[in-house]
């Protein structure tokens, strides 16, 4: 099969099947510091397994001095951390490429921010000892399928120092509520300013390992690559991005918006996993101005952000776009890339404001 679509070709019926498995966050749900859960943007790669709580173990092995076996009860027994944490799916602004990488169809919804409870995972991994000649982490998860031909769990990898940032949670809660089966029951990792990829659902082994993990996740389809003979760079964390909750009242079809004149506020959300986000601009018909930043809602969560709009009739595109503390500027030319990864193209909404 094809990587990307033929030019102007519309959505096959592949990804529409995937389109109507997964979801995006609406919009609207902007408003909310902390994403509900039924609105969270959700990704599944194969199915979502089928895992009883009470059976349920954690096997910690490999290049580790004492091999450790937890139960759900065992983690809930350690010392615990809640965090507000955005994730996004790096997938998401695929379908605004052109050609159209064939995969998941995400437009900009591909995120949510959840408040996480579980506990760290440094400290497990001291009580296993992980020996000094282990570069990395294995993380296993219990959906399995194929991709790129291969028969897998889904398995990703961190090295040791990733894995034993303080921030880094064997999570075990969301929202203040046990996981639900489809993000991730009973446990999942959670990496926060990385891609959601990185946190690993439905987690059943954590291997030490003495050299860096080709699994298909972690070389293949998670990679900034050109062409497809292009080896790449690894996907990791969260690029700068701005969202905004697009004002007045859509078309049901084409979600085109409509407003009457006057003042408005536009608000939105801002984030990224390199650096804090120190600056937001709005774009009227591509001319921008500052917003107003509201407070962090967490180290490793999105900002909240304003702009004092005098609509007046007549068609309107705007935009938004977040700067961060290393000065890094959402583009308005997306780059292109095989998978159609982290693509954080300026977000455009266009309204009608009414004579």
């Amino acid at each position: 099969m094809a990587s990307t679509a033929e030019p102007g070709e519309g959505i096959r019926l592949e990804e529409l099947q995937l389109a109507t498995r997964n979801r995006g966050m609406p919009l609207e749900g902007l408003r909310y510091d902390v994403t509900p859960i039924g609105m969270h943007y959700l990704l599944v790669h194969f199915d979502i397994p089928d895992v009883d709580a009470d059976s349920w173990r954690l096997r910690i092995g490999g290049l580790v001095e004492r091999p450790l076996e937890l139960s759900l009860a065992d983690l809930r027994r350690r010392p615990a951390r809640t965090l507000p944490v955005t994730m996004e799916c790096a997938g998401n602004g695929r379908a605004r490429l052109d050609p159209r990488p064939l995969s998941q169809p995400w437009l900009v919804e591909a995120v949510g921010t959840a408040t996480w409870t579980g506990t760290p995972l440094a400290g497990i991994l001291a009580d296993a000892g992980v020996r000094p000649d282990a570069v990395e982490l294995v993380f296993t998860g219990a959906d399995r399928g194929t991709q790129g031909d291969i028969e897998q769990d889904y398995q990703r990898s961190l090295t040791v120092a990733q894995a034993t940032a303080p921030e880094v949670l064997l999570a075990y809660e969301m929202n203040g509520r046990p996981l639900e089966p489809q993000h991730g029951f009973p446990v999942r990792l959670l990496v926060p300013g990385w891609y959601g990829m990185t946190s690993v659902k439905w987690l059943t082994a954590i291997e030490a390992v003495a050299a860096p993990f080709e699994g298909y996740q972690q070389i293949e389809a998670y990679t900034f690559r050109e062409s497809d003979d292009d080896p790449g760079q690894p996907v990791t964390r969260m690029r700068v991005r701005a969202l905004m909750i697009p004002p007045g009242i859509p078309d049901f079809y084409t979600r085109v918006r409509s407003l009457d004149p006057g003042p408005t506020t536009l608000r939105g959300r801002a984030w990224g996993g390199f650096a804090p986000i120190v600056r937001v601009e709005v774009g009227i018909d591509g001319v921008w101005a500052e917003a107003t930043l509201g407070p962090p809602l967490g180290e490793h969560a999105w900002r909240s952000w304003t702009y004092d709009w005098l609509a007046p009739p007549g068609e309107h595109t705007l935009s938004c776009r977040a700067t961060d503390a290393d000065g890094t500027t959402q583009p308005t030319v997306p780059a292109w890339n095989v998978k159609g990864l982290a693509n954080n193209l300026v977000q455009d909404v266009a309204v009608t404001v009414r004579a």
